[in-house]
């Protein structure tokens, strides 16, 4: 695998800016059902699936952000952790594979979201040392405004604050692989991270990979659609044919699957962009479209409108 570090930024047409109100509002409902609420005594125990990968990984997938775990000879390591109600079920995943004494000792956040971060109190309490970018802590220790998702998320507790930060990339000798861990700035967050495992020739993406659907760009914590772009586009200097590639949400993927995805950012950014620029408003774009051939990418909790709406107001 390649270890180029060379990353992009393009810049979208100057267009207008508009109001998210509307459209933010339907993304609202649409990205608060996708949230789960706390399982109680008539609700079935929430459930992880568990996929080998390659040597020592393995997928793991309950309700939030996809996690990867790393087992072998020097014990547990775990990229996210999903949603804080599913770590009963994460902890019996684990110990299926790596027996009853499953505490990770290193989890690493790809970036601040709840449903990537939520079990990081837990398995700090049991002495995982939790790593992320530093505006992921920064991100977690403070109150953070989502305006997409209509709420305020409070500080995280001290316990689940990340206890080791980098800057712009960081090394993790681990189980025979040597991890490199790479910020992306102002791409979904302003704390993303992308886990290059360079010896197994996987990759976990966190959110800068929702794939075959829209993405959730979080402006509101320093994302912007270019930024995003950029990302994409560095990634895929660095994977081949080869490479397993984890996205934050839905199935494993390949190199294909990443450029058709990247196809779909461009294409629709210059769509867009290109209407702003002939003076159009988002309002007239939102009720025309982008085009049958990207209709199923609204499928997911970012419909097309939402997406239209982060393209046009995305710094």
């Amino acid at each position: 695998m390649s270890l180029k570090r060379k990353q992009i930024f393009p810049t979208l047409p100057a267009g207008q800016r508009v109001s998210l109100s509307a459209v933010l509002l339907g993304a609202a409902l649409s990205l608060a059902a996708a949230v789960p609420a706390q399982a109680d005594n008539h609700e079935p125990l929430p459930e992880v699936t568990s996929t080998p990968l390659t040597g020592t990984l393995h997928l793991l997938q309950g309700r939030g952000g996809n996690v990867v775990a790393s087992v072998g000879e020097d014990g547990l390591l775990i990229i996210d952790d999903d949603y804080a109600n599913m770590v009963p079920a994460y902890e019996a995943a684990l110990i299926d594979l790596a027996g009853a004494d499953a505490n990770p000792r290193f989890v690493l956040n790809t970036h601040w979201h709840s449903d990537h971060t939520g079990g990081n109190l837990f398995w700090a309490d049991r002495g995982a040392v939790v790593v992320a970018h530093t505006r992921v802590r920064e991100r977690m220790a403070t109150r953070q405004d989502m305006p997409a998702m209509n709420r305020v998320v409070e500080p995280s507790p001290k316990g689940a604050l990340p206890v080791v930060t980098y800057g712009d990339s960081v090394a993790v000798h681990f189980n025979g692989d040597d991890l490199e861990v790479q910020h992306y700035a102002a791409a979904h967050t302003d704390g993303d991270s992308v886990v290059y495992f360079t010896a197994e020739n996987v990759v976990h993406m966190g959110d800068l990979f929702f794939k075959d659907r829209f993405p959730f760009v979080d402006i509101g914590s320093g994302g912007t659609v270019p930024g995003y772009i950029a990302a994409v586009e560095a990634v895929l200097e660095r994977v081949d044919g080869s490479t397993v590639i984890v996205p934050g949400h839905g199935s494993l993927a390949t190199k294909a699957d990443l450029e058709r995805y990247l196809d779909m950012l461009q294409l629709t950014s210059t769509f867009v962009a290109d209407k702003l620029a002939a003076g159009e408003s988002v309002e007239s774009i939102t009720e025309a479209g982008l085009g049958e051939v990207w209709a199923s990418w609204g499928g997911g909790f970012i419909n097309e409108a939402t997406w239209i709406s982060f393209i046009a107001n995305s710094p």
